[in-house]
C-alpha cells in the first residue's frame, strides 16, 4: 500500500501515556460504542424498519448523530513524529477525511471529521470506559475512533490477517461508523433500543456492521482513484481480514459450534461481499444493507 509521504491528519490524540485512565463506569455498557469485530462488547440497538436514510444523499446534514458527552481526560497531544505506526494511522485517517469530505460535499452536506484516539489498556470515552480487549471501536457520543495499536499484532498473529491494507481497513470500518452517525443511522437505532427481541436486535446489528464494511470499501475505491494507493495483493489483504473477523469464523474457531442467532457483525462471506460492493462501486447508496433482501 502506497501511503508513506501522504498527508497526515491533525485529528489524532495520543493517550498512550495516561496509564489507563479512570476505572469508573465499567465497559461500554448499553451498546453505545461500535466496533469492528465480535470481540467488541458494545453493540447498537434496533432499527426503524421501513426508513431508509440513504435514499437522498443530500439529507446527510439533516439528521445528526448522538449528542456529544463531556468526558474528563488529560489534555490531548499529538503522537511522536518518529512513531511509524502512529504516522500510518494518521495518514489513513487523513485519507478518509479527504474521501468523505468530497463525498459529502457532492451530496450537498458538510463532513464533520472524527478524532482518532491512540490508547493503551483503558481510556474514558463518552460511551463509557473503553478497554483495549474490545478491539478498535467508534463512540457516537464523542465522534471518536479508539484504537490500541496492539490490536494490529492480534490481527496479524492470532487472527491471521497481516498487511498494511488490512490495518487500513480496520480504520476505514470505524470511520464508516462515524459516517453512519452523521447520516443519523446510529441515532435512529439507539432510539429503538429495547423495542425488538434480542434475535432481531442482533440481526439489525449485523446490517449496521456490514454497512460499515461497505463504507470502508467506498473509501478504498475513491482513495485509489484519486491517489493510486493500492498495490498488488492489497485488496486480498482486506478481504482476508474481513473473513477472519466474521462471526462464524470467530465463533467456530477451534472446532466450536456456531450460533447464527447470536451473530452481530455478519459471516465471513457477508463481510467480504459488502466490502467488495463498496470497493467495486464507490457508491454510498449501494451500501444500503438495511433494504437488502439478502446479505
Amino acid at each position: 500500500m502506497k501511503w508513506e509521504g501522504n498527508r497526515e491528519s491533525d485529528n489524532v490524540e495520543d493517550r498512550r501515556d495516561e496509564g489507563g485512565g479512570s476505572s469508573g463506569g465499567g465497559g461500554l455498557l448499553g451498546g453505545r460504542g461500535i466496533g469492528i469485530g465480535t470481540i467488541v462488547i458494545a453493540l447498537v440497538g434496533g432499527w426503524v424498519l421501513g426508513i431508509n436514510p440513504l435514499t437522498i444523499l443530500g439529507l446527510l446534514s439533516g439528521e445528526g448523530g448522538a449528542p456529544t458527552a463531556q468526558v474528563q481526560q488529560a489534555p490531548a497531544h499529538r503522537p511522536p513524529a518518529d512513531d511509524h505506526m502512529a504516522k500510518f494511522v494518521s495518514t489513513i485517517l487523513a485519507d478518509t477525511e479527504d474521501v468523505w469530505t468530497d463525498v459529502f460535499t457532492k451530496g450537498g452536506a458538510t463532513y464533520q471529521k472524527p478524532k482518532l484516539v491512540l490508547c493503551r489498556g483503558a481510556t474514558p470515552t463518552a460511551c463509557g470506559q473503553g478497554q483495549a480487549a474490545m478491539g478498535p471501536f467508534y463512540c457516537p457520543g464523542d465522534h471518536k475512533v479508539y484504537i490500541d495499536l496492539g490490536f494490529y499484532e492480534t490481527l496479524k498473529t492470532r487472527l491471521g490477517a497481516p498487511g498494511d491494507f488490512a490495518q487500513a481497513y480496520v480504520i476505514a470500518h470505524e470511520v464508516g461508523h462515524h459516517v453512519q452517525n452523521l447520516l443519523g443511522i446510529s441515532n435512529k437505532m439507539e432510539q429503538r433500543r429495547g423495542q425488538v427481541s434480542q434475535i432481531a436486535y442482533n440481526a439489525l446489528s449485523v446490517r449496521l456492521e456490514l454497512q460499515a464494511d461497505c463504507f470502508a470499501g467506498v473509501w478504498a475505491f475513491h482513495a485509489n482513484n484519486a491517489r493510486q494507493l493500492l498495490e498488488q495483493g492489497d485488496v486480498e489483504e482486506a478481504i482476508n481480514a474481513a473473513a477472519r473477523i466474521g462471526d462464524d469464523a470467530l465463533q467456530g474457531g477451534g472446532g466450536r459450534a456456531t450460533v447464527p442467532e447470536s451473530f452481530t457483525h455478519g459471516t465471513s462471506a457477508q463481510r467480504q461481499r459488502w466490502f467488495g460492493t463498496g470497493i467495486k462501486t464507490g457508491s454510498v447508496k449501494a451500501c444500503d444493507t438495511f433494504s437488502a433482501r439478502e446479505l
